[in-house]
């Protein structure tokens, strides 16, 4: 019997993963339905779309899945949109998801879009932003008193300019009463009148969760403040109608509060030369791929590029899970071998393995006393130098310099408004101080 009308498996499913990639109206399907057998993954994700009468299994990768605002949970119900593939290893059909959001969030996003199409006609995006100080004196924050939004700001003003003072305005920044508190406490802080800067924000979360800091009161009263405002809302992929209102927007708290305090020497530096790599970089891969166009304009590849080893990618992550599992079996048996071990161990004297033990313990004991001892030398010089940065760095060192500052009845004058004639001031010296009578003062005009 002739087998030449046979064909192999492998044949046969090539033969339709083909037919499925070719196919015009399986390149782009719309679907919507529930989630099922969700397990997030490091990677790629893996798990089911389900209605009341069918199931298809779902691969998502990881390019395409960090693109996804939300993390999917099960009995989600979703809205998909993908191409249909079939994995050849199984035979299996499956859906490529390109782009999922959740159903039902709908009238928040068409209330997101009227809102801003409604603020930028009327000018509110596109007026001249107010330009953030250089360097600043006080810094008011207004976000959730318990959240990592303050903690992280606090830290990089810490590190950057520690001469600023923050002051923290505790504002609600989730639920209905949210937005009534953002607009307090902006209220409370134009007030003041004595801040340099204000930063407002929160950490990441659904849109349902960042929706206060889509409110046109919020937005209206963003705009009215005369502070220059920092907004830092939810990750860099989320974009409010307080970012956009606002004089400056940050991607991350850590991000403000870099905005908000003066660059250094070193971070410039470090600019430049990440600037100069990168200019490098993008001439090195502009011309590779102005080659590489000229080849291959035509070619299936370069149309579609990641279909090449997204079956690879699915390989891959079976074989991870099949190492996965072969590595808890050898541990299982090494486990159940140290017993078997240890058993028998308790039948021999470890007297002689004990002194050779005590005798390598106390070797090891003397290099360790060597070893703290190198280690307590190398941090009292590392004290050393950066208590001598810190020195550099304190005011005391900046009056050693030559300057002073002037006080009345215990109040620093900033200006020549502050003083008369024959009025009796303090002169602070680095060393002490000293009277002075003001003779006559004069105040400086600007040219106008």
């Amino acid at each position: 019997m002739t087998t030449d009308k046979y064909l192999t498996v492998t044949a046969l499913t090539r033969y339709l993963h083909k037919k499925f990639t070719v196919d015009p109206y399986l390149q782009k399907v719309f679907l919507t339905g529930e989630i099922s057998n969700f397990r997030l993954r490091p990677r790629h994700q893996y798990f089911s779309i389900k209605d009341d009468n069918a199931k298809i299994n779902v691969v998502m990768f990881q390019s395409n899945f960090k693109r996804v605002k939300f993390i999917p949970e099960e009995g989600m119900k979703v809205l998909l949109v993908g191409r249909v593939d079939l994995y050849e290893p199984n035979g299996t059909y499956q859906i490529n998801v390109e782009s999922m959001q959740p159903d039902g969030v709908g009238a928040l996003y068409e209330a997101y879009e009227q809102l801003k199409k409604k603020l930028s006609a009327e000018g509110l995006f596109s007026v001249e932003k107010k330009e953030i100080p250089r360097f600043p004196q006080k810094i008011a924050v207004i976000t959730s008193p318990s959240g990592a939004v303050i903690r992280d700001i606090m830290t990089t003003v810490k590190r950057r300019y520690p001469i600023a003072q923050l002051v923290l305005f505790p504002a609600v920044v989730q639920g209905d009463q949210a937005a009534d508190s953002l607009v307090g406490r902006l209220k409370e802080v134009a007030q003041h009148g004595d801040f340099d800067t204000v930063i407002i924000g929160r950490g990441g979360g659904s849109i349902e969760d960042l929706w206060p800091f889509n409110e046109e009161k919020v937005a209206r009263e963003i705009f009215a403040t005369k502070i220059p405002v920092i907004s830092s809302v939810g990750h860099e992929t989320d974009t409010t109608i307080a970012d956009l209102v606002a004089d400056l927007r940050a991607p991350t708290p850590t991000a403000a509060a870099e905005l908000a305090t003066p660059v250094r020497a070193d971070e410039i530096l470090k600019l430049k030369q990440q600037r100069l790599r990168l200019t490098q970089a993008m001439k090195t891969n502009l011309d590779r791929n102005e080659r590489r166009v000229a080849q291959q304009t035509d070619s299936y590849i370069f149309k579609a590029p990641a279909r090449l080893y997204e079956g690879y990618l699915q390989k891959l992550d079976f074989l991870n899970s099949k190492r996965d599992a072969a590595f808890q079996q050898k541990l299982s048996q090494a486990k159940s071998t140290q017993l078997q071990l240890l058993s028998r161990l308790k039948l021999v004297d470890p007297q002689p393995r004990i002194m050779q033990t005590k005798n390598a313990l106390a070797m090891d004991y003397k290099q360790l006393q060597q070893n703290m001892k190198q280690y307590i030398i190398k941090q009292n010089n590392e004290l050393a130098r950066s208590a001598g940065k810190l020195n550099a760095l304190s005011p005391l060192s900046v009056m050693g310099r030559g300057y002073s500052y002037i006080s009345q009845d215990g109040k620093i004058s900033k200006s020549v408004k502050d003083l008369s004639a024959n009025d009796t001031v303090v002169l602070h010296l680095v060393d002490g101080t000293a009277s002075a009578k003001i003779l006559d003062t004069k105040e400086e005009k600007d040219d106008e």
